[in-house]
């Protein structure tokens, strides 16, 4: 399924009154680097706006500093370049043009990226055309989840026009406006969707109706997806807060599991048991485990995690671990929680095969399971 949406403006939602509130914590002012306000000082003198945008926004509102920071602005790339040529400041991305981002180092000392206020005019599901705006309103409306719409000006105001402070206090994961036009967007929010979910929700929470009739309707295009993208998502699901709930959601309810190329006897009660051993937190915290581990519970076959690195892109060094852990499974509970074990496993099968400097590099960056 192809789906081809045209917007000569923004998607119809219901209009609401701009919320605005002072956001005033340790975890803000900390982000003031000379650096920030050298950039904030250089908008302001030139008649521009400049304001932290999505995540950031929702995770500073959260009590957590964003690792991480992205920027909005009124000005055009194009105005952008101008400013930066003309103070001698490097620009780094250039590549992000197109859609309006441009990176640039301040003092060669921090990178900034800034995005042009925008909506998106064509929509096949995967990519958008933009169309530049100076509405910030339009470009909250065209954001994925109502807790990602948010922006953060530098004198400390939360512009709020969707509704996401409100999501946020209740923990609650919604769209902003119609599930359906959101997620034929970009298919790829299906899965942000219950990313999102078991990182925020509380534990015990159900979705709304609409959100999973939604996805339902939408589904098929994620064959449409690339399995990079695919597998950038799953991963942070599989070692993800609340995974094994939201993972029988994605598959049992709404059927998910073809698009991503898993088995149609998914290992429910073995994924479970190994998430829960390496869940310190137990269901309210993330998972200390490799995605890896996480995935080969979902196989009880050699050939199922074949099928599914032929859909979902994940690194051959991933994709040979999980094959090790489901070849290795039934012999391997006889060493339950000998970490000793797999490390052993490890180098044997390395050694066996003769490609130790394939997967040494690899290996050295994944985190090899706690307990199986």
């Amino acid at each position: 399924m192809r789906i081809i949406r045209h917007f000569s403006k923004i998607a119809a939602v219901i209009a609401r009154h701009p919320l605005k509130m002072r956001l005033d914590s340790p975890e803000f002012h900390a982000l003031f680097t000379p650096e920030l306000k050298k950039l904030s000082s250089l908008f302001a003198s030139n008649g521009f706006e400049l304001r932290m945008a999505g995540g950031a926004v929702r995770d500073l509102l959260m009590g957590v500093r964003p690792s991480d920071v992205d920027f909005a602005t009124d000005a055009t790339p194009t105005q952008m370049k101008e400013i930066f040529t003309h103070e001698q400041i490097r620009m780094l991305n250039k590549n992000g043009e197109e859609h309006g981002t441009i990176t640039c180092r301040i003092d060669d000392k921090e990178n900034f990226e800034i995005t042009t206020l925008r909506i998106d005019v064509v929509c096949d599901g995967r990519r958008a055309a933009v169309k530049f705006t100076k509405d910030w309103e339009e470009d909250a409306f065209r954001r994925d989840l109502t807790i990602n719409s948010l922006f953060l000006d530098l004198d400390g105001f939360v512009h709020d026009y969707t509704g996401g402070i409100e999501d946020i206090k209740n923990r609650r994961i919604s769209f902003v406006g119609d599930p359906v036009i959101r997620l034929q967007e970009d298919f790829l929010r299906i899965l942000r969707y219950f990313r999102f979910f078991g990182r925020f929700a509380p534990v015990g929470a159900t979705h709304e109706p609409k959100n999973i009739e939604a996805i339902i309707e939408c589904k098929d295009g994620l064959k449409n997806i690339s399995g990079e993208r695919l597998w950038m998502e799953f991963n942070k699901i599989l070692i993800g807060r609340m995974a094994s709930s939201v993972i029988k959601e994605m598959l049992l309810t709404c059927k998910l599991g073809p698009f991503l190329c898993l088995p149609e006897n998914v290992g429910f009660d073995e994924f479970e048991r190994v998430a829960k051993v390496n869940s310190p937190k137990g269901e309210d915290g993330p998972l200390a485990a490799a995605p890896s581990t996480l995935l080969s519970a979902l196989f009880s076959k050699i050939e199922d995690v074949e099928r599914f690195q032929s859909r979902c892109k994940c690194s051959n060094a991933e994709k040979w671990l999980c094959e090790l852990i489901v070849q290795k499974r039934e012999e391997a509970m006889k060493h339950k929680n000998d970490i000793n074990y797999f490390k052993y496993a490890i180098l044997d099968e390395i050694f066996e095969r003769g490609e130790i400097g394939k997967h040494s590099a690899s290996l050295h960056h994944t985190i090899i399971p706690h307990k199986l």
